[in-house]
């Protein structure tokens, strides 16, 4: 009888134990970063952010989504071991990048119909000392305007009790080249944790514009009415 394959969008806190974290930070440490250092001209600036925050902490860290390279470039600047909530194709082509994805943490979601277990991985990957990492962006996306920003993040915020880091990838310049060989250029930027207790629209809007900031965007979230308040009162 043939193996029932299993389904990776449910995830338990023993997927995340020391030796996946051991694997996990030894990828980013001896494969990600000399990588970059060889490919690319890279800059990551921020980090102070989330260094006086403890490791205890439920972080989810969110970046916009500019390339296939953006989880181990969000993993490099905020040097944790994060598990990433990806497509649930990725876990069905039986080849090397599926391998990847299972091995370094990450687990399936259905974009078109959210399940109850996407809810109860969060709960346990925040359970143990990873975080998690989302990009809310729902793919990748080019550079330009920030809109149609899925708003499941905040959702998974606020029943996770975890605060959100946003983590903008910047002047991406492309993959690299090889013949000819030619470094690309990319600048990473921890931005300052967003409080799960804010109300979800401001949650969105705060996203948007810290990203907005840091990557050259223009933020096209729309400005929630407590800002809106805030600013007349200001006036």
């Amino acid at each position: 009888m043939e193996k029932k394959k299993r389904n990776y969008n449910r995830r338990y806190p023993s997927d995340y134990n020391i030796w996946r974290t051991i694997f996990y930070m030894s990828f980013v440490f001896l494969v990600v970063i000399p990588f970059m250092l060889i490919f690319y001209d890279y800059k990551i600036t921020g980090r102070e952010n989330i260094e006086k925050r403890k490791k205890s902490d439920k972080l989810i860290y969110t970046g916009n989504h500019v390339s296939y390279f953006d989880p181990p470039l969000v993993s490099l600047a905020c040097l944790r071991p994060i598990a990433y909530m990806a497509k649930k194709e990725l876990f069905e082509g039986g080849d090397m990048w599926e391998w990847f994805t299972i091995t370094l943490g990450g687990f399936a979601v259905d974009r078109a119909k959210p399940e109850i277990a996407t809810f109860k991985t969060v709960k346990d990957i925040l359970s143990t000392s990873w975080s998690l990492g989302v990009f809310p962006q729902g793919g990748i996306r080019p550079y330009g305007k920030l809109e149609d920003i899925k708003k499941g993040f905040a959702v998974i915020a606020k029943h996770a009790k975890a605060d959100i880091v946003p983590v903008a990838v910047a002047d991406f310049s492309g993959y690299p080249s090889l013949f000819p060989f030619k470094r690309q250029k990319v600048r990473l930027h921890v931005g300052t944790p967003i409080s799960y207790k804010l109300p979800e629209d401001v949650i969105i809007y705060e996203w948007c514009k810290q990203i907005s900031e840091h990557a050259n965007y223009e933020n096209c979230a729309p400005i929630p009415e407590s800002y809106k308040e805030k600013e007349t009162a200001n006036v």
